[in-house]
């Protein structure tokens, strides 16, 4: 199985992940090109290499107009993201809207700015790992007061940058996951959720580069270490917070987190809605081939190397431990039982299935079947409970085999085309991705099985 594997010990920012998962490609300069094409406007990306505590990795700036949008060591408003706080420290380097993508993790500001709109009764989503803001080094009047909404942000997204959909789509459940947590902490609708620093063409650079290169690797499984948060308060004009900040500990509800002996927060909520977006699981690393190895760099320096590291390769079957949950429900709709499924896929489950079933006076009814890991079973119990009618829940655990899998990408004249292989125990299976054959067939006005049959003849061509 190609397994991403994102060791997070300093935490997560935008520009940190995607410095760590450029380091993963074969080609990251043409890449880097790749992303200065899409049109985003103003936006210019730029590789670096850097150094901490001996290890060379990449460091990725942004620049918005010529201009690294303020470098974030920050003490930002931590209504970052709705006006109530206006002020918040963030340890870190990187930056998104208003920042230069500078992680600095470190917390120890002596400078707190009020945001000045703080009187504001629209909620900003002001956020994105914004760090270090300096009056006296950015333009406010660009960098802190261009206000988007979630319908902005998804114009810019799909009307105006070339984008698979599969990267549209998820560039917006980034930012539904942030949007729900300002909405959760500040106490409005999500429809009045104003993005500040999000919102700005940085922050969209950030977070569509990111979905862009996960893309692009195709990982079949992404598993990501507990999350170091930092630690300490942030100072906010109307009171003090603790790390993590309330939409950053929102986010990371149900994902392993701890403190530590930095001060400041390293967790900024864009890397928090990053993670919980892409991470099938939080733990400890498989046992895998490792193939390539990136390293994100912030721009502070610590006694622990202050990076993002991004560890890609084949994950070995070594047969594992997972635990099957079940219950029975006769009192829910379809549709309520296919979101109840929905939710615990969210959650981490390894596969949800439901089987009819007759209960006691007749009644139709139906089981539902979680397999997840042991790690997870809390969790899922914890979802089960949450969107399911049942009143108990059954456990068993359970030796799995599983065969090994990684992508190939197979080039056509439809497009390149991913084909996923699976192989062990003396077979090889291939099947084709459905997102790519639909496409094709889309294209064509054809059926899925033929656009594969179109597909089948041109790698058989090539082979």
């Amino acid at each position: 199985m190609r397994t991403l594997y994102l060791d997070c010990g300093m935490g997560a920012a935008g520009d940190m992940l995607t410095a760590a998962l450029l380091e993963l490609l074969p080609a990251p300069d043409e890449f880097v090109k790749e992303l200065n094409a899409l049109g985003i406007p103003g936006v210019h990306f730029q590789k670096e290499t850097s150094v901490k505590c001996g290890i060379t990795g990449t460091h990725m700036t942004v620049t918005v107009n010529g201009e690294e949008e303020g470098s974030h060591d920050h003490e930002h408003s931590h209504d970052e993201h709705g006006h109530g706080h206006d002020c918040h420290e963030h340890g870190h380097d990187h930056s998104h809207g208003c920042h230069d993508d500078n992680h600095d993790h470190s917390g120890e500001h002596d400078h707190s700015h009020a945001h000045h709109d703080d009187e504001h009764d629209h909620s900003h989503a002001h956020h994105g790992d914004v760090h270090d803001h300096n009056l006296d080094r950015h333009d406010h009047s660009r960098a802190h007061h261009h206000h988007s909404s979630l319908h902005d942000i998804e114009h810019i997204i799909r009307g105006h940058l070339s984008l698979p959909e599969k990267v549209q789509n998820d560039v917006m459940a980034v930012y539904r996951l942030i949007a729900e947590a300002e909405s959760h902490v500040h106490g409005v609708p999500v429809t009045e959720i104003h993005f500040h620093e999000v919102g700005t063409m940085d922050a969209i650079a950030d977070i569509t580069a990111v979905c862009m290169l996960i893309d692009r690797l195709s990982p079949d499984e992404i598993v990501v270490s507990p999350v170091h948060v930092g630690s300490g308060q942030v100072k906010c004009a109307h009171g003090i917070l603790p790390v993590p900040a309330p939409a950053t500990a929102h986010i990371l509800k149900d994902v392993p987190i701890y403190g530590g002996s930095i001060r400041g927060e390293l967790c900024t909520p864009t890397g928090a809605a990053l993670l919980k977006h892409f991470a099938a699981r939080f733990g400890s690393m498989p046992v895998m081939k490792m193939q390539a190895i990136g390293y994100g760099m912030g721009k502070k320096n610590f006694e622990e190397v202050n990076c993002v590291r991004a560890m890609l390769g084949e994950a070995i079957s070594t047969g594992d431990e997972i635990y099957e949950l079940s219950c029975n429900v006769d009192d829910m709709t379809g549709e309520e039982v296919g979101f109840a499924v929905e939710r615990l896929f969210a959650a981490g489950a390894l596969d949800v299935y439901t089987i009819p079933i007759g209960m006691k006076k007749s009644r139709p009814g139906v089981l539902i079947h979680i397999m997840c890991y042991k790690a997870d079973r809390e969790t899922m119990i914890r979802t089960a409970f949450k969107y399911t009618t049942t009143i108990g829940i059954r456990e068993s655990g359970l030796s799995r085999y599983v065969l090994e899998r990684h992508i190939e990408t197979c080039e056509t004249p439809y497009g390149a085309v991913r084909c996923k292989v699976s192989s062990g125990y003396g077979v090889e299976r291939r099947k084709y991705e459905y997102d790519d054959l639909s496409r094709i067939a889309r294209e064509k006005d054809i059926s899925i099985s033929k656009a594969a049959h179109l597909v089948d003849e041109e790698v058989s061509t090539y082979e």
